[in-house]
């Protein structure tokens, strides 16, 4: 056994699934290792697919899946979603592959600082030293992956060591860490807030915001009659019908000063008290009225679920039925397409269990309130705000739950980024719908234009953000990469598509054509 089988049997003994891939001369025996079928191989046709994918698998899957890079510009093709991944406590195993040792001196043209390219947005970065390493090495790497909250781990693999054979190694199985507890002294000081009567604000993140924990909080808001809210942008919400609701803090710094105001204590689960995603000129980072207080209940390494029960029982609410949303019954509209038409037709459209992949940014915004009361759904957000996300996001999300149908909606700017995914989705036999809004601009940096107080935009500014000359034919693109597409203009086709999508399997797209 060589070192690459080594790694690839080491990964599927710690129950690594699954390697999104995009391979080069450095890792041609990690592929040749990839056929004895341990490991689910899906090739992506950039970097920023494989581990824009890798966060999808996990944010469905709560396993990390692996990815093969090749070398370090391989590696910085796939930062951007990296990036995103990590600000979503995604778990994710990234193989770099390296020129062999005795190459390096001579400074072949790939030559890079691997480990400095993967250090500022990896929880964890080695380099193979040996063959015999391997198996150590990569074992660590998904302990690290699988920690709560998930990590971000990178493995550097040198040819040499891939191809050189090594004898058996015996490596332990490493025992999950199991998330902390929290504080219980932080659990009765936050229940003492709750009864004393003044406004507070639950805010839900990362895994708050789903399974018991999220019914457990449920539970506390119908006993205490606080708020329950999420960060505009979330890893993942089970939501709909019968599931307890969150409010949603607004992105827009007016919107969210406004939606707060009240609010004199907030309680974080998971997740900071809200923050303006960027500065501008004289309004505040901090969303918060002056003087609420802030009271983390769960930190980031902690339990959420736990920690909801240590507060329920000292709030005597265990036994209390949680708040839950109603079905609302969305009629689906007709007429022009705008934000409202938009919403409601995906509310009607989208099936039981859904997953909904959003990046839809401007057009999008009053989406998530219009969904409230549709069907039982899962929703994943862009955490990290790196454009880009959604397509390899939706694809790794299909391959985790293969039966369930994904609804992808997203900018078409920001499709641009990562519409390889499209190829994928189409090879692997995706359940994925891709919506993408095509209003030929980058409609949201016109508005950030204004709310930066750049003042009017001129000839070139525009040109920099208008996406036109020439239009972009999306169906066109689909059909060239496999996938079936239909271009709408109307709120009645718009819903028809979608319902039509979700009956036959595979991948759809559906451009949405705006004016």
């Amino acid at each position: 056994m060589n070192g690459a089988q080594t790694l690839v049997a080491t990964l599927a003994d710690h129950e690594v699934e699954i390697c999104f891939a995009n391979p080069g001369t450095s890792e041609m025996h990690f592929l040749a290792a990839l056929d004895g079928g341990r490991l689910r191989s899906v090739l992506c046709l950039f970097e920023g697919v494989a581990t824009g994918a890798a966060d999808g698998w996990y944010r469905m899957h709560d396993k990390p899946a692996a990815t093969l890079l090749h070398l370090g510009p391989g590696l910085a093709n796939g930062l951007a979603n990296i990036h995103n991944a990590r600000r979503a406590s995604s778990g994710m195993v990234n193989v770099v592959g390296e020129h062999a040792l005795a190459h390096l001196k001579y400074d072949p043209p790939l030559t890079s600082d691997i480990e400095g390219l993967a250090r500022p947005l990896s929880h964890w970065v080695r380099r193979v030293d040996s063959a015999e390493n391997i198996a150590w090495d990569a074992a660590a790497a998904v302990a690290q992956a699988n920690a709560h909250p998930g990590r971000i781990a990178t493995l550097i693999l040198p040819g040499d060591s891939s191809w050189r054979e090594v004898g058996e190694t015996a490596v332990p199985q490493r025992a999950l860490p199991a998330p902390q507890a929290p504080d219980p002294a932080r659990v009765e000081a936050v229940a003492k807030v709750l009864r004393g009567g003044e406004s507070v604000m639950l805010v839900l993140g990362n895994k708050a915001t789903r399974g018991r924990a999220l019914e457990l909080a449920g539970r506390i808001a119908a006993g205490t009659g606080c708020r329950l809210a999420s960060q505009f942008f979330t890893a993942r919400i089970e939501r709909g019908a019968g599931r307890t609701p969150l409010e949603r803090i607004p992105y827009a710094v007016a919107q969210a000063t406004a939606f707060l105001k009240d609010v004199r204590h907030l309680v974080t689960l998971e997740t900071r008290e809200p923050v303006a995603f960027f500065s501008y000129p004289g309004k505040p980072s901090l969303l918060k009225p002056e003087g609420t207080l802030v009271h983390p209940l769960v930190e980031a390494e902690e339990d959420s679920a736990l920690g909801l029960e240590m507060l329920a029982e000292a709030l005597g609410l265990r036994a209390t039925p949680p708040q839950r949303q109603e079905r609302v019954e969305t009629p689906a509209p007709s007429g022009a397409l705008n934000p409202v038409s938009i919403a409601h037709a995906l509310a009607a459209a989208m099936p039981e269990e859904c997953i909904l992949v959003d990046e839809s940014l401007t057009t999008g915004r009053e989406t998530m309130g219009h969904t409230m009361g549709a069907r039982p759904h899962d929703l994943i957000n862009n955490m990290g705000g790196s454009i880009g996300y959604a397509t390899p996001v939706a694809t790794g999300a299909a391959l985790a739950c293969p039966a369930r149908r994904v609804f992808c909606i997203v900018g078409d700017g920001s499709a641009m980024y990562t519409i390889q995914s499209l190829w994928t989705q189409a090879r692997e036999g995706l359940n994925v719908t891709t919506i993408i809004f095509a209003n030929n601009q980058y409609a949201i940096l016109k508005a950030e234009y204004a709310n930066i107080g750049a003042g009017t935009p001129g000839a070139q500014a525009m040109a920099m953000i208008d996406i036109d000359r020439p239009t972009i034919d999306w169906v066109a693109m689909a059909r060239s990469m496999g996938v079936p597409g239909v271009r709408v203009d109307r709120a009645e086709d718009f819903h028809a598509a979608m319902v039509a999508s979700a009956r036959e399997p595979g991948p759809r797209l559906i451009e949405v054509k705006l004016y």
